[in-house]
Parts: C-alpha cells; sequence; structure tokens
C-alpha cells in the first residue's frame, strides 16, 4: 500500500513548523539525541556539561525502497570482500606503493602491516564494523558508492535515535503530515554494533578479558593510544595487558587520521596491540582495505575476480561502483582540468572536509603536475555524484532553517570470523546524512551536515 502525498515542509504552517522543533528539541535532551558543544570549554571534561542536540532534519528523508533493499544486500557482499582483500597482503603492498612514497601515514600504516606479515602474523579471530556511503545519481537514477569505511564508523548510536525521533514526530503529527511511522525503517546500529562486540568477547573465550575503545583524548572512560603505550604489555603467549587486565576486543574509535598520532608513541601502541592475539577492530589489514587507493583498485576491470567468485555478487558491486581512476591515467587528469565540476579529488584521509573540488580541485591537478614525481599518487580521481535536491528543515543549536539539501546513506555492516567459521555477516542499520546542496562535504562531526533518517517511498519525494 503506498503512502500519501506528503506534506513538503515548505507547505507546513509556520506555527506547527515551530512546534514541531520545539518538541523535537525536548525530545533529543530526553533521550540522549546530544553531543558535546564546542563554544563550551567544559564540554568533554565535565561530564554532563557543555551539551547540545545533534543537528537533526526535521521529517525523513524520501528513498524509494527498491533503492533501499539494493543499498542493504550490499552490506555482506562488501563485509565479505573486505576479509578477503585483508588476506592479501601482497596486493595491498603492492597497490599503496607508490601512496607511501608521498603520503607518510598511509607509509606508518604499512609498515607496520608488513611487520606482521614478516612474522606471519595470524588473525584468526577478526572483527569488522564496516559502513559504506552511497548517494542516488540523479541524471542514472542509480545508486553509487562514495567510500567504504573500514574503521571507526560512526554515529551508529546517534543515526539510531534520529530514527526513532522521527517516528515519535510523524505519530505525534501524522494529521499535519500524511505520513507513515511505518515507512521509516527500524534502525538497530547501535545494539547490533555492540552484539558484535560482545560475540567476538565470547569468541576469545576469556571470561575475565575486557573490551577496550582507543579514543581521542578528550574522551574519558577509555584509553587513548599514548595511555595504551605507557601501560600495555604483550606476554609471550600474545596476550594483551592494560593495566594488568587481559585485552579480548579493543574497538577503534580513533585512530584514522595523522592527529591521532602525535608522538611515536602511539605508533609504538598501534604496533604493539596489533602483535598481540585480541581481536582488533579494525585489524590494520581492514584498515588498510579501507583507504581510497584500494577502494580505486577494486574498481579496475578484473580485479574483483581476484577476491570474489560469485558472478551474480560481482555484478551488484560493480553496479554501484562509481567512476575511480589513478592520476596515472594522464587523460583522465586531462579532463579533469578541463571540466573540474565532474570529479572529486580525494586524499588518502578519513573524518571529513580533506575532498577537494571546482577550481581547487583544477588548480591542486596543475600544481601536482608540475611537482612531477609521486605526488600523484597521493590522491584519487573520483566521479562527482549529483543527487536531486530537495527541500527541507534543518535544525541546529534550536534553530530551524529551510533550504535545498542533498542526502547520503550510510549502511552499516557487521563481519565476525574464527578460522573458517562465519559467526556474523549482516547489514546492521543505517545512517542518513542531509546537507545543503551547495555544500560539497558532507560530514556532520565535521560541522557540513545534519543528521537525517529514512522514509520509504515509491517514488523520490521529500
Amino acid at each position: 500500500m503506498s503512502a500519501a502525498a506528503p506534506v513538503l515542509p515548505s507547505m507546513m504552517d509556520p506555527a506547527a513548523a515551530e512546534e514541531m522543533v520545539r518538541d523535537a528539541a525536548a525530545w533529543c535532551a530526553l533521550h540522549g539525541l546530544v553531543v558535546g558543544d564546542r563554544a563550551d570549554p567544559r564540554s568533554g571534561t565535565v561530564p554532563g556539561v557543555g551539551l547540545v542536540h545533534a543537528p537533526f532534519s526535521l521529517l525523513p528523508a524520501h528513498l524509494p525502497e527498491s533503492i533501499w533493499r539494493q543499498a542493504c544486500e550490499l552490506a555482506p557482499i562488501f563485509n565479505n570482500l573486505v576479509d578477503r582483500v585483508s588476506l592479501d597482503g601482497n596486493f595491498l603492498q603492492e597497490s599503496l606503493s607508490k601512496t607511501k612514497q608521498v603520503d607518510d601515514f598511509t607509509s606508518r600504516l604499512l609498515e607496520i602491516h608488513r611487520k606482521m606479515i614478516e612474522i606471519n602474523k595470524e588473525e584468526n579471530i577478526r572483527l569488522g564494523l564496516f559502513r559504506s556511503d552511497y548517494m542516488l545519481d540523479s541524471e542514472t537514477s542509480s545508486l553509487l558508492q562514495i567510500e567504504l569505511n573500514t574503521i571507526s564508523a560512526s554515529f551508529p548510536g546517534l543515526g539510531c535515535l534520529v530514527s526513532e525521533l522521527h517516528r515519535t514526530l510523524i505519530n505525534q503529527y501524522g494529521y499535519l503530515l500524511s505520513l507513515e511511522h511505518k515507512r521509516v525503517p527500524a534502525n538497530a546500529a547501535s545494539s547490533q554494533f555492540a552484539e558484535a562486540l560482545a560475540r567476538a568477547w565470547a569468541e576469545f573465550n576469556v571470561d575475565s578479558a575486557v573490551v577496550m575503545m582507543i579514543v581521542q583524548p578528550e574522551e574519558r572512560n577509555m584509553k587513548t593510544l599514548s595511555q595504551v603505550e605507557a601501560v600495555g604489555q604483550v606476554l609471550p603467549d600474545g596476550t594483551l595487558l592494560v593495566d594488568g587486565k587481559k585485552v579480548a576486543v579493543v574497538y577503534y574509535r580513533a585512530g584514522y587520521t595523522p592527529n591521532d598520532y602525535p608522538s611515536e608513541a602511539e605508533w609504538s601502541a598501534r604496533l604493539l596491540i596489533e602483535q598481540s592475539s585480541a581481536v582488533k577492530c579494525p585489524s590494520i589489514s581492514y584498515h588498510l582495505v579501507g583507504t581510497k587507493k584500494i577502494q580505486q583498485e577494486l574498481a579496475k576491470p578484473n580485479v574483483l575476480e581476484r577476491f570474489v567468485e560469485n558472478k551474480e555478487e560481482i555484478a551488484k558491486l560493480r553496479k554501484c561502483f562509481a567512476g575511480l581512476w589513478s592520476l596515472d591515467d594522464e587523460e583522465i587528469v586531462k579532463t579533469a582540468i578541463e571540466k573540474p565540476e565532474l570529479f572529486v579529488l580525494k586524499p588518502q584521509r578519513e573524518g571529513g572536509g580533506n575532498n577537494i573540488y571546482g577550481l581547487e580541485l583544477r588548480e591542486t591537478l596543475i600544481r601536482l603536475q608540475k611537482e612531477g614525481g609521486d605526488a600523484l599518487a597521493a590522491y584519487i580521481l573520483m566521479q562527482r555524484i549529483f543527487p536531486k535536491a530537495s527541500s527541507a528543515y534543518l535544525v541546529r543549536g534550536g534553530i530551524c532553517h529551510e533550504g535545498l539539501v542533498i542526502s547520503e546513506l550510510g549502511i552499516y555492516g557487521a563481519y565476525l570470523r574464527n578460522k573458517d567459521k562465519v559467526v556474523i555477516n549482516d547489514q546492521c542499520g543505517y545512517l542518513m546524512r542531509t546537507k545543503v546542496s551547495s555544500s560539497d562535504e558532507g560530514g556532520v562531526a565535521a560541522g557540513f551536515a545534519v543528521l537525517d533518517s529514512l522514509y520509504l517511498t515509491d517514488k523520490l519525494v521529500r
């Protein structure tokens, strides 16, 4: 049964919209849909102080149900692909060999990876919590992948809460909106992430062992990499001890950016953990599979066949690949300089705010060509995806703004394997991020976007 035509934000009565915003902000405070306020110096140091509601869209973004199902079906395929690629150490080392010459961060990660190869280190229990990000291209109506995140896949908790917020608002204001709350998909990302960590702990099979989270310095009650280096050790049998406690699982909420390694202590801690028998989420191999360069290599002809045997799965993967190119391709670089609006220049960085667009893209490519050598190897080129813009209300700091927006869908995946036994290989929830259509970047934490959820429909409207 199809839903009735929804009331668009621009059609809503201003007083009703204002009331919805107040109710939504109150709901956020009551249910923990909050983040630290960067303007408050006490935020992150005094528990419960300096919190504001997370930025959110007042109503969910509409997405065709067929596209939603396609994205969900891809999750276990990508999960398995990451695992298979991670086992091919030579492929990772060779694919990133030029990148490491010009990118010190990638070089340091590869050095740890190389040391694990040299000692024939095996990860019998492998845990991955991933997020594959997509946009719906307006010209082709195709779901195209932006990137695959294999470390610190953010917002599973807040993403679930936004889904609940939207269900609540639709229930409360259904008489105005002509929407059905059942069309907002269930989102259990946070509980499924927790379950995956718990089951990895169970597979480790040491009752007294703990799960350790690696975080950035401003977070509390967990360990930073420098703290692990100071109080951690690996016993002869491979057991990781931190503060005298055996560690079963290490979950990296940090470690994806050079800023997380300000000294040699952090790199020593990363190596220490990698040498241990603890389950890493992610291992150094899983981490490297998520680099932009590996994404581009996998899109080359005949490369997927190296890792995936099922032809139907290969076809599904290729269908969602956007155009991806190495800057060794002189023709595509020339085209990008001539038509920079059709491309995105991506460095080997995570965390938002790193991609290069438009005139800056052209200038960067020209500069890199003049520099010569391996400078181009620090980047890849990607086809720019153009989603259809629609009208929405975005709420940040209690203030609601109406504007034209585009959305990005992230599908979470969980993968747990113990030797030959696949314990978990599931799609586990989603993250919807929405930004004004004039913005290039899309990170919520970086300040470019707001959190959103989905409303499944037969056609793409908001």
